[in-house]
């Protein structure tokens, strides 16, 4: 239950505006309210606790759990007491970060706060149905709000940061910890793959590629000698799904993960300038910066790429095939082959295996696995190698090809220290940093002024809120 509310509030900032009134609450929480006991009466307006600086509102409660109705979470499992002694941790972490003066930048919340309203008009269209959803006026005082709650939420994530910084693990450790397991409950582990590919990427010819610098430049000509709109242009001409329909724009800074060389060239720019046409491993792009604020640029971007043609595709799967037949017929190993003929330079040299994006290990449990990449799995039985696949790019790049091995399968079992040394390292980590949380957030609790409203104080916390 700790670890779904942990999940789960990390995106919590839309609860917190104004969702439902009193009795969408109860509507949505599926519950009655009872308006002749004072027992068992909601204040929704009331103050829940104040943790030093902060103030949680009852409503702020049930804001949260409709939020996580909406999103489609189970709450069976989650009371009121125990998301509220959660909200109440994270505002005591944010609170001891300002003390600590482990600061963030008006900056990093705002571009913070950018891509998220980005995400959101993506989601449903338009700014104005964002407005309309979460009954705001103005963008101004919906960007207000979201900034002082993605301001409470990065302090929160420093000060944990900062708290496990430094912990770490020896070898004796995970040892203590595995074999003070009792055998009969000790984890066990789902069904795992290893994986290993060989990809070849098509690629544009050299006069498709002179076509799109052209054009960019073309574009960037008009836009400087006729005044023509850079936001038209790009609503137009570019190919960047997640930008045309809003003119091209982004608002990023220097933490913002844009590939380096887009960040290069669009900090290097002046307010006001076009840059010259460039090239990322999605085509082609310029870019215009329309506002400089401090480290934060608010720029527009066109991408366009660079046609590959069906000649392109067609080599490009031949030759995974002529590949595939002389693996099996003994010419080379996969591993061989991946080195010597795949364009993927991060799995080439590891023998074409996949490492996983959480922990980098190159085992992936089936249920926990990539939909796209189980897909692609699925069928390819143990020492089978598949056909060629082809897998698009979600962000608009141009398309890949490879063919694919089961390198090893691990069937179910049981935790088994030499074969899981890296998952129970991760255990044994995760076990210390809870031990030091715990402990620091003990010592802070005592240290700060904490109130906890009456209704609220018979509530089973997890930590000793009410000081008794």
């Amino acid at each position: 239950m700790n670890k779904k509310i942990n999940v789960i509030c990390t995106l919590a900032f839309f609860a917190a505006f104004g969702i439902a009134n009193a009795q969408d609450t109860d509507e949505a929480l599926g519950t009655k309210r009872d308006t002749t006991s004072t027992s068992n009466k909601v204040k929704l307006d009331g103050i829940a606790a104040v943790i030093g600086d902060y103030v949680i509102l009852e409503s702020d409660i049930d804001k949260t759990l409709i939020d996580l109705k909406s999103q489609g979470a189970s709450t069976q499992d989650i009371t009121r007491c125990s998301l509220l002694g959660k909200l109440m941790e994270d505002r005591l972490y944010a609170h001891q970060a300002v003390q600590d003066s482990l600061l963030v930048s008006d900056d990093q919340v705002n571009a913070q706060s950018d891509r998220q309203i980005q995400q959101l008009v993506a989601q449903v269209g338009s700014m104005e149905k964002v407005l309309k959803f979460y009954k705001k006026t103005d963008i101004e005082s919906f960007r207000q709000e979201l900034f002082e709650i993605n301001k409470l939420n990065m302090l929160s994530e420093k000060m944990q940061g900062k708290i496990v910084e430094e912990i770490e693990v020896t070898p004796e450790e995970v040892r203590q910890f595995f074999y003070k397991i009792p055998e009969d409950e000790r984890p066990v582990f789902g069904a795992e793959l290893e994986i290993a590919q060989i990809v070849k990427q098509p690629t544009a010819s050299e006069e498709e590629k002179q076509k799109v610098i052209d054009r960019l430049k073309q574009i960037k000509q008009d836009v400087e000698e006729n005044d023509a709109s850079f936001n038209v242009k790009a609503i137009l001409y570019s190919q960047d799904p997640g930008s045309k329909s809003k003119g091209g724009f982004y608002s990023m800074t220097r933490e913002t993960p844009f590939v380096k060389e887009f960040k290069d060239v669009a900090f290097s720019l002046q307010e006001g300038e076009i840059s010259e046409p460039f090239e990322t491993d999605f085509g082609y792009h310029i870019i215009y910066i329309e506002k400089i604020r401090g480290q934060e640029l608010d720029l527009r971007h066109i991408l366009l790429i660079p046609e590959i043609p069906q000649s392109a595709i067609d080599a490009a799967v031949k030759e995974l095939d002529t590949i595939r037949q002389q693996i099996l017929d003994g010419k080379y190993t996969f591993a061989d082959a991946a080195l010597n003929f795949s364009d993927e330079k991060e799995t080439k040299f590891d023998g074409g295996l996949l490492r996983n994006p959480i922990n980098f290990d190159s085992r992936f449990e089936l249920t926990k696995m990539d939909p796209t990449l189980y897909n692609q799995v699925r069928d390819i039985k143990d020492g089978e190698i598949s056909r060629p696949i082809r897998e698009d790019d979600p962000r608009g790049g141009a398309p890949k090809f490879k063919i694919m091995k089961i390198s090893n399968r691990y069937d179910e079992h049981k935790a088994d220290f030499a074969k899981d040394y890296l998952k129970i390292q991760e255990l044994a980590l995760r076990e210390k940093q809870f031990k030091a949380i715990k402990e620091w957030m003990d010592e802070h609790i005592e240290d700060t002024y904490i109130h906890v409203n009456t209704e609220n104080k018979d509530c089973d916390f997890a930590n000793n809120w009410v000081k008794e």
